[in-house]
């Protein structure tokens, strides 16, 4: 990747301290339209590698994150969200009205520097702000533009907004997602913009790796419903080839039993366990004291244990529930048999493994005080990723980004504060 020549490692007027050394996307500069959570996930695995991501937000319509609970304290505030604060660490944030000339000569500045923009509005918006791939190119020949929205761009549905949930359900995840003899159960939050994020990392590296060969930009246009449909691949087969739609079914694995969570000692913990062998269940029936019930007919083969998987769950409940939770995970696993605690979030704070990869660490707000966020899952050997900087508070790098990066002198910055552009 090219250096940048318009290095933020310069102190600002904020109280970030910038320090990247060496990362592996250092140089890459990113203007984001982001908002929610998708887009803002894939910009922060960028600037967590060391890319400049500044983030672009309208004053008049400010992103759905900033005014989402966790808030600090339980008091609401466009700066107290711990959901915003999470999605957008290392980040510079830049208030503009993009609706006034002004502040659209101020993006057009910003796209010449640019290699990447990032937006996830519902298509046709970029458009309708002259800010398309077409205008963008005119600006910059290579820039790369990702966008992404619920079914892509074209088709009848293509202009239909919407958030997580609702792609959850479109996708087909709530429909499998429950007990077959009740309503259906969302999958928790906006779950598709979790995982999604990964397909769009891979496309934005795949351009850019294009860009340094032949010097050509293009335009990502990411469709979050076929990138979620590819999760379901299974199912899909199970009824293209067999004919059969599969239904919800609770905990139950064609492939495994026992297999669900069971209750333990201590108040309202549960231990998942799961037997995918003959050996599993063997170890099972001999630590739960019972090994008769490896040579009782009802339980000696899995399609046995499947049929009558209520009465072998009674025997596991009563001895899963003489044991605290971690102890009987432990035991299970010690024994070769798949096991995990049901974690609370109270558990994942404490939890070792994350501990010891430092998963977890906090940054220091000027509201928040301090704030927990989560790091990068994927570690680079030679340039690991950092969360070296908070999220930002609203506007916070508007002088920074127009003195630093753009170059302006204090009387520009100060006309075009006049025109109320930046509030």
């Amino acid at each position: 990747m090219a250096k940048n020549t318009s290095n933020h490692n310069t102190s600002s007027s904020s109280d970030l301290s910038y320090s990247y050394q060496s990362q592996a996307l250092e140089g890459l500069k990113i203007l984001d339209f982001c908002w929610v959570a998708i887009g803002p996930m894939t910009t922060r695995y960028l600037a967590d590698h060391g890319a400049t991501v500044i983030r672009i937000e309208t004053p008049s319509r400010l992103d759905i994150l900033r005014n989402a609970t966790p808030f600090k304290e339980g008091i609401a505030g466009v700066n107290r969200s711990g959901y915003f604060a999470t999605m957008n660490a290392n980040k510079l944030a830049m208030t503009v009205d993009l609706k006034r000339p002004e502040g659209l000569e101020v993006i057009k500045k910003l796209v010449s520097w640019a290699d990447v923009v990032t937006e996830n509005f519902t298509p046709g918006t970029m458009e309708k702000l002259n800010l398309g791939f077409s205008e963008l190119q005119k600006i910059n020949p290579s820039i790369i533009m990702f966008s992404t929205s619920m079914f892509g761009r074209g088709g009848p549905h293509s202009s239909q907004p919407g958030l997580g949930p609702v792609l959850t359900s479109l996708a087909g995840f709530t429909h499998l997602t429950g007990w077959p003899d009740r309503a259906p159960v969302s999958p928790y939050g906006a779950y598709t913009d979790f995982f999604l994020p990964h397909f769009a990392i891979s496309g934005i590296i795949a351009a850019l790796d294009y860009r340094e060969e032949t010097g050509v930009g293009q335009h990502l246009d990411m469709s979050q419903l076929e990138g979620a449909i590819h999760l379901l691949t299974p199912t899909l087969l199970e009824y293209s080839i067999n004919g059969h739609i599969p239904m919800r079914s609770g905990n139950n694995n064609p492939n495994a039993s026992p297999h669900g969570v069971f209750p333990c000692k201590d108040n309202d913990t549960w231990c998942a366990l799961a037997c995918l062998t003959e050996t599993q269940w063997n170890s099972l029936a001999n630590l739960i004291g019972k090994p008769a019930l490896r040579d009782n007919p009802n339980f000696r083969t899995l399609r046995g244990r499947k049929e009558n998987e209520r009465e072998l769950e009674s025997y596991i409940t009563s001895w899963t529930s003489n044991y605290f939770c971690s102890d009987l995970m432990n035991k299970l696993l010690a024994e070769g048999i798949p096991a995990g605690m049901v974690n609370a979030c109270s558990d994942l704070l404490k939890d070792p493994q994350l501990t010891h990869r430092k998963h977890f660490t906090t940054r220091k707000h000027p509201v928040m005080e301090e704030h927990l966020v989560d790091g990068n899952p994927m570690i680079l050997s030679d340039t690991p990723g950092t969360v070296s900087n908070r999220s930002p508070l609203l506007g916070e790098h508007n002088e920074y980004v127009l003195e630093t990066i753009l170059g302006m002198d204090a009387k520009e910055i100060a006309s075009l504060k006049a025109t109320g552009v930046f509030d």
